[in-house]
């Protein structure tokens, strides 16, 4: 495999959080935290945010990135990024949400590992264990269940698996993360294939492949992460990255901890 591009699309028009890409953390908008990160990870050889927003696309060339505009018209963040991959003369393509300000570059590295060990292999989505009945529970964390070769079985928004019969975690509990890669082939296929029930009842882009009979690999990271999804989200990823190694390399010590806190 020769060429990566990630792609990070972001838009205005959440729904559980409008305007969330420029919400500011630690002096800095969100969705250049994600593209900062990201570009630090040695295997990219490109790294572009997609976006149907004007707001977005100032702040990040205003920050020297690279924006590819979109329609306005995608109902889901994967149909975005095939729009935007389309011209790129890459082998590869790593989606990486706009919301995941934690995101490490080995992350990225881990995701895309198992395309390079198996040619065959048309995507795979970075997951992470729960730890907590709480996150369990919330159904902004979409849970997964994997078969014994890793690969996708269900994604869903309740608590799967099942927590009645056992408190001993015969499977694991694993949420989906918003980093997933591609071969640049199938995710012209995947924005082609026709959307899927399950995929619009869970709200689940990746539910349009597995229904529709591909393999998605899973990989658990020890990584961790926090999406943002509600303005709830925001202090929490505040806290952990006010203490995060990666954000001198790409902050100086230009960031601004919230009134109270200290370094």
């Amino acid at each position: 495999m020769a060429r990566v591009a990630a792609i990070i699309p972001a838009r205005m028009g959440s729904t559980r959080f409008p305007g969330k890409p420029l919400v500011k953390i630690l002096g800095l908008p969100m969705i250049e935290h994600v593209r900062r990160r990201v570009s630090l990870c040695g295997l990219l050889d490109d790294v572009i945010v997609a976006t149907c927003d004007a707001e977005i696309r100032d702040v990040v060339e205003a920050a020297g990135g690279r924006v590819v505009m979109t329609a306005s018209s995608h109902e889901r963040c994967t149909d975005r990024i095939a729009e935007a991959a389309a011209g790129l003369d890459v082998d590869a393509v790593i989606n990486v949400q706009g919301d995941e300000p934690l995101v490490l570059p080995s992350m990225v590295e881990e995701t895309l590992a198992p395309m390079l060990e198996d040619a065959e292999l048309p995507s795979v989505n970075l997951v992470a264990e729960i730890n907590t009945v709480e996150e369990h529970e919330d159904p902004n964390v979409p849970k997964v269940v994997a078969d014994l070769a890793g690969n996708v079985l269900y994604i869903c928004r309740e608590p799967i698996p099942s927590r009645r019969r056992s408190d001993a975690r015969p499977a694991p509990w694993l949420k989906q993360l918003g980093i997933i890669a591609f071969r640049s082939e199938f995710l012209q296929t995947f924005a082609g294939l026709s959307p899927t029930p399950l995929e619009q009842a869970e709200s689940v882009d990746m539910m349009r492949a597995v229904e529709h009979g591909y393999t998605v690999r899973t990989v658990v990271t020890r990584g961790r992460t926090i999406g943002v999804d509600v303005p709830g989200d925001v202090d929490r990823v505040c806290q952990l990255l006010a203490d995060d190694a990666l954000l001198p390399r790409y902050m100086g010590d230009r960031f601004a901890l919230p009134h109270g806190w200290s370094r």
